[in-house]
């Protein structure tokens, strides 16, 4: 019946899911050839061909989130697909198909660090998104009495296929000793083969079943947009139509470290056949672009009505029973379907010789609830493998959305043939598998030869690359032994003044004296400003601004004059404040004992003392005429000597005073009245020049 017909259709399309990265586990293979382009245009620069001929390849893959089937089982004669699948319904099961087929294409160096490929594709991808798992399946079933009002929900359906020429190019950007980074980019013109657009809004169906085709009734609510590349209700054989066309893009970058660059290993990046790297890191986006069907058409429907089951039966195809069953209303516009836009990233670690660690992620860039998007399903994958050039053999294991299982699968390639699945071994123990794939393909590879090892000067680069083939030298000077033009004994490659000698303090360059004052600049501390080689090529300061120069200032930090050799000088008046606090010193009777109301007049002197920190000054002790001549001398004497001895505790250097006593000899009033011989009986303090 076309009723079951259509449904199995269907329900096929909700049981496939794609995968997010055709040729999962073979295209990070350094051998993968022109493949490996469709994932990352960068990955073919510096490659191990010089030329790789594809002459069929293909991946296809299949999976779901709404039924789980023992894989093996379901290609059994008598499988009953709706008593033994494992079902997972849900308001909002997805599915998607995909399949990708590589026709005659090749890849080619145009230079050492330049690549070219030119290939052929067709695709397919079949999307449906946020579909209601429990009406698929309940529609499906072939003894349904009465089927009752099932919300099919918003359902996003799209279906596209195409074809493309794609012309990548690629080549090395950076090479540095272990650092090497390669950029690539891929045009592809894109021709539109078909293309099935549906995207529902609240959709439900009621399906009452009255055993007469006549009476079988759906009764159907909700709206929708349907569209085509072409009216397939007036013509249901697909046409291709040149005007549907678009252009795409895809770019990519990698970046290999090469630890094993040395000096000793520095020919390893000219090295074309072999593997360099130690770890690998790629990143690419693909799909950008979009293709626009010329013919397309496009409708908006109401889905309120009914329709018996006789009326279902008697439709050739889904867009006549569109077209008469409901009213459709044109969309104008172009019908535009966009590529299933991905970044990809992967990391690969060269773990010790030919085995390998590939770490990849797939992730799509469009909204799957978009009208006429295709999208890829999200994927991350594990994938060890050993790599030689004539044989690899890899395990992918991966987790993709959708199908929410593990996936593990094998794969191999002998240098003209490749074949693989990353779920054929998950397939093969699971009783519930959600997803399967292969990829498989023919080629003709032209592999780098190895280079030959001449190096005539044993300098570890070889003769082609060496400008001094017959004399050892660097890599970095292209294998020539570096100069010294100069002779200083500096290397030209370590001198920055190679045609002047200079020592080698000041990396080959003769020492500079910018001020000209005789001092180099190496010893000089004011290399801008003249000043004496005394001073280490600086100006003498003067830092109280007097006039004299530090240097020659006793006083550098207090004003003086020139005659007092920079410091104050004790003038007439200075004296005489000394000596208006010194004669009033006062002492016990006929003792050098100072008495105590004296301090103040002591710590007088000790103030102006120090305002004068370079004056030294002599104290001369006096009597008056009382008593024992030689009793006065001596107590004048310590008398002088008690003062010095405080001013000195006070903190007045002791190598600027001196004393001395006089006793009755140098009276400055008369000893015959109280008054006079009070006078007598003093300290005074003298300067000492």
């Amino acid at each position: 019946m076309k009723k079951r017909i259509f449904l199995s259709l269907f329900a096929f399309a909700s049981f496939c899911t794609a995968n997010a990265q055709s040729y999962l586990g073979y295209t990070p293979d350094n051998y993968a050839g022109v493949q490996s382009v469709l994932y990352n245009p960068a990955s073919i620069a510096d490659s191990r061909f010089k030329a790789d001929i594809n002459l069929f390849s293909m991946s296809s893959s299949v999976g779901n989130d709404m039924y789980g089937v023992n894989f093996f089982d379901a290609f059994k004669s008598g499988y009953d697909f709706d008593l033994e699948a494992k079902k997972n319904f849900s308001n909002a099961n997805n599915a998607v198909f995909n399949s990708d087929i590589m026709g005659p294409s090749f890849m080619f160096n145009i230079a050492p660090k330049h690549t070219l490929a030119i290939y052929t594709r067709a695709r397919a991808f079949v999307n449906v998104v946020d579909i209601n798992g429990q009406v698929i399946n309940d529609i499906t079933k072939e003894n349904s009495s009465t089927f009752p009002t099932a919300t099919l929900g918003s359902p996003n359906a799209v279906g596209n296929s195409w074809g493309e020429l794609g012309l990548s190019y690629a080549a090395v950007l950076f090479q540095r000793g272990e650092h090497f980074l390669k950029g690539g980019i891929t045009a592809k013109y894109l021709q539109g083969v078909a293309n099935y657009h549906f995207q529902g809004n609240n959709v439900s169906v009621k399906y009452d079943d009255f055993g007469n085709p006549l009476l079988d009734t759906y009764t159907t609510t909700g709206s929708a947009i349907y569209g085509s590349s072409q009216d397939f209700a007036t013509n249901s054989d697909i046409e291709i139509d040149s005007k549907s066309r678009g252009f795409g893009v895809d770019l990519g970058l990698v970046y290999e470290w090469r630890p094993e660059y040395t000096a000793d290993r520095a020919d390893i990046n000219d090295l074309k056949e072999v593997n360099k790297y130690k770890l690998r890191f790629g990143v690419s986006v693909t799909d950008l672009g979009h293709m626009k069907y010329d013919k397309g058409v496009r409708n908006s429907y109401n889905l309120a009505g009914s329709f018996t089951h006789d009326d279902f039966e008697g439709y050739d195809n889904f867009d006549d029973f569109m077209k008469n069953e409901f009213t459709p209303i044109p969309i104008n516009g172009a019908v535009r379907s966009n590529l299933p836009t991905a970044i990809h990233a992967d990391v690969d670690w060269n773990i010790h010789r030919k085995f390998y660690l590939n770490a990849n992620a797939d992730f799509g860039l469009v909204s799957k609830t978009k009208l006429n998007q295709n999208t890829i399903a999200n994927r991350v994958s594990l994938t060890p493998r050993f790599e030689s050039k004539w044989f690899s053999f890899y395990v992918p294991i991966s987790y993709m959305d959708y199908s929410e299982q593990t996936q593990v699968g094998v794969g191999l390639r002998t240098g003209v043939f490749f074949i693989g699945s990353s779920s054929i071994v998950s397939n093969a123990i699971s009783k519930s598998s959600r997803a399967a794939d292969i990829h498989l393909g023919m080629k003709i590879p032209i592999y780098q030869k190895k280079a030959e090892d001449k190096d005539q000067d044993g300098d570890g680069i070889l003769d082609k690359d060496d400008d001094c083939p017959t004399v050892a030298g660097p890599l970095e000077n292209r294998g020539c032994p570096w100069g010294d033009r100069d002779n200083d004994g500096i290397l030209d490659k370590d001198d920055k003044c190679p045609d002047v000698a200079g020592p080698a303090a000041n990396n080959g360059c003769p020492w500079e004296d910018k001020d000209n004052d005789g001092v180099l600049d190496k010893d000089d501390k004011c290399p801008t400003v003249a000043g004496p080689k005394e001073n280490a090529g600086c100006p003498w300061p003067d830092t109280d601004g007097d006039g004299v120069l530090d240097k020659d200032d006793k006083c550098p930090k207090v004003k003086g004059t020139l005659a007092n050799n920079g410091c104050p000088e004790v003038t007439t008046e200075v004296i005489k404040r000394l000596n208006d606090f010194s004669k009033s010193i006062l002492f016990d009777s006929s003792k050098a004992t100072i008495r105590p109301e004296s301090n103040d007049k002591l710590e007088g002197i000790v103030k102006v003392m120090d305002e004068y920190n370079n004056a030294k000054f002599k104290l001369e002790g006096h009597t008056d005429s009382t008593g024992n001549v030689a009793k006065n001398l001596q107590l004048s004497k310590d008398r002088a000597a008690a003062v010095k001895d405080y001013l000195i505790s006070k903190g007045i250097s002791a190598d600027r005073l001196s004393s001395e006593g006089y006793g009755i000899t140098k009276p400055i009033a008369s000893n015959k009245t109280v008054e006079g011989r009070a006078q007598n009986r003093r300290v005074e303090i003298i300067l000492v020049k």
